[in-house]
């Protein structure tokens, strides 16, 4: 039966914002503490870009095609994910936690899903794809405790 005893980790994450919480409670009632707080200014792609897309001339006939340009915005989030799966690397192998949930848009839960290093896999209690990063601790808390509960 999975639960989350004092001390484990929740990242509740999305492409822009990350909170780190720690449960100060116990197995039985969770009491969440942010413990860290990470944001990145990530501004729509049409701000980021400098240039038109480029183009392409056809193979084997007249015309030219278009090249997607591409999505600054959509690549930010990734590294962003990505970033957020090297710390926890780094807090797993330091023994910071041992137990981990991960609470994330699906998007950046799949990045972060392909880029956990098998020492943070190995803590991982259970993913939650949801968009939490705006809504009140007490919330988060409810969903956690009811994820965790039908996971056992």
């Amino acid at each position: 039966m999975a639960k989350l005893k004092n001390g484990a980790w929740v990242l509740v994450a999305d492409g822009e914002k990350a909170l780190f919480l720690v449960n100060d409670g116990d197995e039985r009632n969770l009491d969440l503490r942010v413990i860290r707080k990470d944001e990145q200014d990530n501004p729509p792609t049409r701000d980021q870009g400098t240039h038109r897309p480029g183009s392409v001339q056809a193979i084997g006939g007249p015309g030219v095609s278009a090249m997607d340009d591409t999505d600054w915005h959509e690549l930010a989030k990734e590294r962003f994910a990505i970033e957020l799966a090297d710390l926890l690397y780094k807090r797993a192998h330091a023994g910071r936690f041992n137990q981990l949930v991960i609470v994330a848009a699906p998007q950046i839960l799949g990045v972060l899903r392909a880029s956990t290093h098998a020492t943070v896999a190995e803590k991982l209690v259970i993913e939650i794809p949801k968009h939490l990063t705006n809504q009140p601790l007490d919330e988060i808390e409810k969903l956690v405790a009811s994820a965790v509960a039908e996971a056992a």
